[in-house]
């Protein structure tokens, strides 16, 4: 059971990090989901995320203060904005489909935001 516990962990690990990346793609979800998958199979694993110089602190940050530090809200909105503007104007042709991902935009911009700011 410990090893499928360290597969998804690390499948989970590899989501959060292309999150990221990716706007739609939440970060902080898929990496408490590691923490906890880690944590349940090897302390190795969970003490090297937790340790962690850049994965760390949004593991940390989120579950002692249930709260996004203020550079990464305003990366993660300005690059959702910046994804979802590109594909409204450039690549997407049915307006519906436009509308809906306009309307995913505001929903996402108003759950980051909705949590505290450190």
């Amino acid at each position: 059971m410990k090893i499928l516990y360290i597969i998804l962990g690390s499948i989970s690990l590899g989501l959060g990090i292309l999150g990221i990346f990716l706007p739609l793609l939440p970060t902080t979800p898929f990496l408490l989901l590691t923490a906890a998958l880690y944590c349940k199979s090897s302390d190795r694993l969970y003490n090297w995320l937790l340790n962690h110089k850049y994965l760390g602190s949004y593991i940390r940050n989120f579950r002692e203060n249930k709260a996004i530090p203020l550079k990464a809200k305003i990366l993660s909105i300005c690059l959702m904005w910046g994804t979802m503007l590109y594909c409204i104007f450039f690549v997407v042709p049915l307006l519906p489909v436009k509308i809906l991902l306009f309307i995913i935009a505001v929903g996402v911009t108003y759950h980051i935001l909705s949590f505290k700011t450190l």
